[in-house]
């Protein structure tokens, strides 16, 4: 049974706010900021927290009972220090694993993410769809029901990335990254036959758009990327409502589970965010 990993915990809209409300974003390392950048964009007044659990990044390299008890663990810890009045989850293999024990546990508001396979069968006109993603959210049964359910007329290519994710927060960290290793992760979602070539590319994991302006200028032709945080983002306003015209931008807290990992080069790309205040926490991941 396919449940609906976008929604929140209630149909309806929350009730209106009276004053600024308090958005988690949650991922397991530095992709779920390209899901912040289109949460603040929609609501600019709310007072942001942006948590990494970096101490067991990444979550698709852990059994997923360790992935659901590590998670739970963790979201009970920051909804207990931050009070949020809803929670981005802002990465695909924690949406489809965890989100139905996050909500029955917590009476929060969630908002999942999922690979933008709908409107990618909408925007193609080869016909032929790459879904770029982790080799966990590849072979998951939830990506191949939602190709089934929206994309039946189209060729999907599923290609899982071993290591596009750290690239990605390798870059974002100030370290080098060449461009032969991001196209060697990239290259098998262009596809070439008789009838076409692929046009549009699904961006499966939320580091994914961190490294976009590379792909478009190292693809072997050019192509629709998607990215589904600006869907998630419409989803919290529906949630939420939509700002006042008086209010005043909030602040962004980010804090990371790791303790450490946070180069100069990070804290640079992280201003340039809007991120000032950043919480090392440390929650190390410990394994049975």
């Amino acid at each position: 049974m396919r449940f609906d990993l976008m929604a929140g915990t209630a149909a309806a809209p929350l009730a209106p706010f009276t004053r600024a409300p308090v958005v988690l974003v949650f991922d397991s390392g530095l992709g779920g900021l390209t899901v912040l950048a289109e949460v603040r964009r929609a609501r600019p007044d709310a007072k942001l927290v942006y948590a990494a659990d970096d101490a067991a990044f990444p979550y698709g390299a852990l059994p997923e009972d360790v992935v659901l008890s590590r998670v739970l663990a963790v979201m009970e810890r920051l909804i207990a220090l931050h009070a949020p009045d809803l929670v981005v989850i802002a990465c695909n293999t924690m949406t489809t694993l965890v989100l139905p024990a996050l909500r029955g546990r917590f009476a929060v508001p969630f908002v999942g993410t999922v690979p933008a396979i709908k409107p990618a069968a909408t925007a193609t006109r080869s016909g032929l769809v790459s879904v770029l993603a982790t080799p966990g959210t590849v072979r998951r049964e939830y990506t191949r029901d939602l190709i089934e359910t929206y994309a039946g007329a189209c060729a999907v290519t599923l290609v899982g990335a071993t290591g596009l994710a750290a690239l990605a927060e390798a870059e974002l960290s100030g370290l080098p990254v060449a461009d032969e290793d991001v196209l060697a992760e990239i290259a098998p979602c262009f596809v070439e036959t008789p009838a076409g070539r692929t046009d549009v590319v699904v961006l499966g994991c939320t580091h994914y758009p961190l490294l976009l302006a590379r792909y478009a200028r190292i693809a072997p032709w050019p192509v629709t990327w998607i990215d589904p945080a600006p869907a998630v983002a419409r989803r919290m306003v529906q949630l939420l409502g939509q700002p006042s015209r008086d209010e005043i931008p909030g602040p962004i807290l980010a804090t990371f589970t790791s303790g450490a990992r946070l180069t100069p080069a990070l804290r640079a790309a992280l201003g340039e965010r809007g991120i000032a205040d950043v919480a090392l926490e440390a929650m190390p991941l410990v394994l049975q």
